[in-house]
């Protein structure tokens, strides 16, 4: 008999009794016998089979969760889409060219002294608007007067020796005329008063010199516009040499945007400047929002910048309510043609994709239907089309990245779900037939949860305001 531990004996037999080993330890309860363990291999296969049966439960309750939580496709949906819409107009739609200017004054002078002299006086305020020819500041005018006095007592007295000198002339004349003098006599008094007359006019201009710093000294406005900052304060000494002047002085009425274009905008622009047209320019804010004034265009540079590419164009501003400031930032917008008579569609409309540039136009069986459309000049919210569309067909302006070609579409007076509101509103849909009346107490109303939401609500999430209102009382009248 074998008495290895596993092993089945050939012939059954009484196992003898077991043999009590003394404990060697005294006072210790004996150790249990020894248990019989499987074999490692076993154990091992055994591990691997749990975490195999584990992993595919996993697997299957992960994948099971996927399919019943996964969200609608872009197209996935079997009931028809809201969308807005908007109806083809037939108008004028102005061809601008856009461009960044800045603001220019016509004149801007730095009013300078022109004689040297102590400031007296400033007659002028800060920000203040003056005329031409305003009186703006005082030079102390005393050494000049001085002086203007001291000229003409000159020119007094080479006045009266040109007197006595002509006297002496015409006397000479007379005696030479009875032979009583020489002849040289004669020509020597005709060329000393001619000295005499240059003298006198040489003091004259002297006289005139000191009448003209009398006039510096008396400083005005050499144009209308603006006054400035003050660069003097009154009591200093003032020279001609002073790089900063007095004051500036700035035109703003009228003033002028320069502003340049793109030389492959230079031709059409010079088409209608050729044709005798007056091009209308508008000046916008900064954020190109907000018309801050209308203008006309005044002149274009004589030559191109090789550079950039760009060309500098002139546009005068009445400037009435003097919203335009010197070097101020602004855009233009330059009028150089309108399109008469053009198919007109809101740019939301407007769809690019594989096909091109399309839209989605309403059919009457209310499905939609891409065609391709020729695009022509835009104003950021209207764009005009060449071709592909015709006046009265309805197109879709909200809710089409959700569509396709044939897809069953409602008009919705709501934006669409993840769509812009149409600026342009809806239009109903040409042909549709309107939804019948729902006579009361003929659907129940939607339960409401615990939350607050009716049912409605709760089971139209993520499809649409229209469709999900649809489904709301599919269910609820179930």
């Amino acid at each position: 008999m074998n008495d290895q531990p596993g092993l089945t004996p050939s012939t059954p037999s009484v196992a003898p009794p077991a043999r009590t080993i003394p404990d060697p330890r005294p006072g210790f309860p004996p150790e249990p016998p020894p248990v019989a363990r499987p074999p490692r291999r076993r154990r091992v296969l055994w591990l691997v089979v749990g975490l195999l049966l584990i992993a595919g439960v996993a697997a299957w309750v992960i994948t099971h969760n996927k399919q019943k939580a996964a969200p609608a496709g872009r197209f996935s949906s079997t009931g028809p889409m809201p969308v807005g819409t908007a109806t083809v107009t037939q108008g004028d739609m102005p061809v601008t060219l856009s461009a960044l200017g800045t603001v220019t004054p016509l004149a801007t002078v730095t009013v300078k002294t022109q004689i040297n002299g102590q400031l007296t006086e400033v007659a002028f305020a800060e920000g203040q608007m003056v005329n031409k020819g305003d009186y703006l500041a005082q030079i102390d005018p005393r050494p000049y007067q001085v002086a203007l006095e001291q000229a003409q007592g000159t020119l007094a007295k080479d006045k009266a020796l040109l007197k006595n000198a002509e006297i002496d002339l015409a006397r000479y004349k007379t005696l030479v005329a009875q032979n009583s003098i020489a002849k040289q006599t004669l020509d020597t008094q005709t060329y000393l008063v001619d000295q005499d007359r240059g003298t006198v006019q040489t003091d004259q201009a002297a006289v005139d010199t000191q009448l003209l710093n009398l006039a510096y000294c008396h400083i005005v406005a050499p144009v209308a516009g603006r006054v400035g900052l003050r660069q003097v304060d009154p009591g200093n000494y003032v020279q001609t040499s002073d790089a900063n002047g007095l004051v500036v002085l700035t035109q703003i009425e009228p003033i002028s945007v320069i502003f340049t274009l793109p030389e492959d905008s230079l031709p059409q622009v010079l088409r209608q400047v050729h044709g005798g047209a007056k091009l209308q320019a508008v000046a916008y804010d900064r954020t190109g929002v907000n018309k801050i004034d209308t203008g006309q265009l005044a002149t274009i540079d004589n030559q191109i910048d090789t550079t950039t590419g760009t060309v500098k164009l002139r546009a005068t501003f009445e400037n009435k309510a003097a919203n335009l400031f010197p070097n101020q930032f602004v855009n233009i917008q330059l009028l150089v043609d309108t399109i008469k008579n053009t198919e007109i569609v809101p740019e939301a409309a407007i769809q690019r994709g594989a096909p091109g540039t399309f839209v989605y136009v309403v059919k009457p069986d209310n499905t939609v239907g891409a065609v391709t459309v020729t695009l022509g000049p835009s104003d950021n919210q209207k764009v005009s089309v060449t071709k592909g569309l015709s006046v009265g067909q309805v197109v879709v302006t909200d809710g089409a990245d959700r569509l396709k070609d044939g897809a069953k579409v409602t008009v919705s007076n709501e934006p669409a779900a993840g769509g812009n509101a149409n600026s342009a509103g809806t239009t109903p849909i040409p042909g549709a037939n309107p939804p019948a009346a729902n006579p009361a107490g003929a659907t129940p109303p939607p339960p409401v949860n615990p939350n607050g939401q009716s049912g409605e609500h709760q089971h139209g999430q993520g499809q649409g305001q229209g469709q999900g209102q649809g489904k709301g009382q599919r269910r609820s009248s179930q």
